[in-house]
């Protein structure tokens, strides 16, 4: 077995970890792990909900916890283990943080900006940074948890309540 499809199903499986996090907070289970050098420096799993804060997620908050342990905003070189593809809002600031490599689990085909919605990362060369990403590092573990945690939510808001 190739050794960094090793690693990355390692990182990845740290990040299903998180993600299962947010799910137990209530969030949409996605988790983030930020790696420099085969060394976790940052994670973060969605808060959004729990934070009162639009832009709580995972990775924003894999970043902000990388950039307050490394002091500074820049990681270069570093691989963001995601289990869900980032959106526009994380793509930037992934480009902006100047992250090395994004990998990803689940495709977001409603707001992917590595390939699936749009293509963010690393296609767009009018940045000033280019992010290398790849997807599908165990895409049916982490579509499994998010899709497990809508089936719930769904069946949740479908039980009926009784008037008295």
């Amino acid at each position: 077995m190739d050794p960094s499809k090793e690693t990355d199903e390692h990182w990845m499986q740290l990040a299903l970890t998180l993600a299962n996090r947010a799910a137990a907070e209530g969030e949409v289970p996605v988790g983030a792990i930020l790696v420099l050098k085969n060394e976790l420096i940052g994670e973060g799993w969605n808060r959004p909900i729990g934070a009162h804060d639009a832009t709580a997620h995972a990775e924003i908050q894999a970043l902000r916890d990388a950039g307050l342990r490394m002091g500074n905003y820049r990681l270069p070189d570093t691989t963001l283990y995601v289990t869900l593809e980032p959106c526009v809002m994380c793509a930037g600031a992934i480009i902006h943080a100047r992250v090395g490599e994004v990998v990803f689990g689940a495709a977001d085909p409603k707001a992917g900006a590595c390939g699936s919605l749009f293509d963010l990362l690393p296609s767009d060369g009018r940045f000033n940074h280019r992010t290398g990403c790849r997807g599908g590092i165990l895409a049916d573990a982490c579509g499994e948890t998010l899709r497990g945690f809508f089936q719930s939510r769904r069946r949740r808001q479908a039980i009926p309540t009784i008037d008295k």
